[in-house]
């Protein structure tokens, strides 16, 4: 029966064979759109009937350098044949060199890698927590963490524990105490929120990217530090999705010209091919931590830090977040001459760009306007009902933003009529 069900899965040929496989067998926590990928280089994927589509999703931001970059894949090669895994039980010769250029290239002291970005959150929260009772004097288990309101950092407990999205958390309770909610972009909430003593950190992301391309205004992000550093508070910024290159900087912050006392970075650090997170930190955070307090069997692993260390070389070697700041400019100049009722809003940073859209009178939502696209050879997704992200690696060219607003341009009239 095995050899059969084998024999069955190896001869599988087109797209609705290989969904049917995954609705029989698979787990149901995702609606994905329905095609199915197995090739991509650069800014572009493929799917099994060899049909060619430009990807405006870079698997929510974790392809920043583009599908299957040499540089990296090589990275990953030379490594995987030399060393894949040691544990932290013992020093490999990746670690130390990889710790070393990303503090030196982002500006913190200590660095704590783990695997995935909701990783990352649970160690900022963890360290903010240690810091607020063992620097800040905060008395025991009495610490709070603020997060900002329409926030997503994964769906981990903690995580969900600060959610307000009914899809995340109904059904998954008790939540984790010590959390609470801020309006986001509104200074005087959280100055409000933080007469209480007991806060240890804010955490926040400088663009909302799973909301929808939440933009804050301009003078947000330096209210934020100054609050922050007026109260004692420690900022924390949540770059997996906006850092990186992706918003035409290395760092989202970077644009406002201030530092977090903590970062986390995750998905673009892997370079699409391997999971990696990071959070980076001065000496007196990370200094918190004593051995056995935090840590990952696969976190700082030598194969993951051969590649994040190749990932971040390609970004600054290829000037991305220049080009991701450049193709940005003009992608939206290109949205915004859509000549459609339909396109309500367009917004974004470099490469992290959204559209939202009126409600159809046919009932029709964002969901129909990414199956027109896919069907013109573009891949999207909508976060939301009527808000679509588009989020290309930040290799694009112009030629190729052209071409791609083409596509855009057209699917939009034609799902409109």
């Amino acid at each position: 029966m095995r050899i059969l069900t084998y024999l069955r899965i190896m001869n599988i040929k087109n797209s609705a064979e290989f969904i049917a496989l995954e609705n029989q067998y698979g787990a149901h926590n995702y609606h994905p759109l329905p095609v199915v990928l197995h090739k991509g280089e650069g800014i572009f994927v493929w799917d099994v009937e060899d049909k060619k589509y430009f990807d405006f999703l870079s698997a929510y931001s974790a392809v920043n350098q583009g599908h299957c970059h040499p540089k990296i894949i090589e990275a990953l090669n030379v490594q995987s044949r030399k060393l894949t895994l040691t544990s932290r039980a013992f020093h490999n010769d990746q670690l130390g060199p990889f710790e070393q250029y990303i503090t030196d290239l982002l500006g913190y002291d200590r660095v704590l890698p783990m695997n995935t970005g909701v990783e990352g959150g649970e160690t900022a929260v963890k360290l903010a927590r240690k810091w607020g009772y063992t620097v800040k004097g905060i008395p025991s288990n009495q610490a709070k963490v603020i997060f900002a309101s329409g926030n997503f950092w994964g769906r981990t407990i903690a995580a969900i524990s600060t959610s307000q999205d009914e899809d995340s958390y109904a059904d998954f309770g008790p939540f984790v105490p010590g959390f609470e909610i801020v309006e986001y972009n509104n200074i005087q909430a959280l100055e409000q929120a933080f007469q209480d003593s007991n806060v240890a950190a804010f955490m926040v992301e400088p663009i909302q990217g799973e909301a929808g391309v939440i933009m804050p205004s301009d003078d947000y992000l330096k209210q934020v530090r100054a609050l922050c550093t007026k109260y004692n508070v420690l900022w924390i910024a949540d770059e997996v999705q906006t850092g990186l290159g992706r918003t035409g900087a290395m760092l989202c912050c970077d644009h406002a010209q201030v530092k977090p006392d903590i970062l986390i970075l995750g998905k673009a650090l892997g370079g699409g091919v391997f999971p990696v997170s990071a959070v980076l930190a001065s000496n007196e955070v990370m200094g918190v931590l004593h051995p056995g307090q935090h840590g990952s069997t696969f976190g700082g692993n030598p194969l993951a830090c051969a590649v994040a260390t190749a990932a971040l070389k390609v970004l600054v070697d290829e000037s991305l977040p220049q080009n991701a700041s450049e193709m940005g400019e003009l992608f939206r100049k290109g949205l915004k001459e859509i000549n459609s009722p339909i396109v309500k809003t367009v917004r974004g940073k470099g490469l992290l760009n959204a559209i939202d859209i009126e409600p159809f009178g046919n009932g029709k939502t964002a969901y129909d306007v990414c199956i027109a696209l896919k069907s013109n050879g573009l891949l999207a997704k909508q976060t939301h009902t009527h808000t679509i992200r588009f989020a290309p690696p930040l290799t694009i060219n112009a030629g190729q933003i052209e071409e791609a607003l083409q596509i855009i341009n057209f699917s939009i009239l034609e799902i409109a009529k």
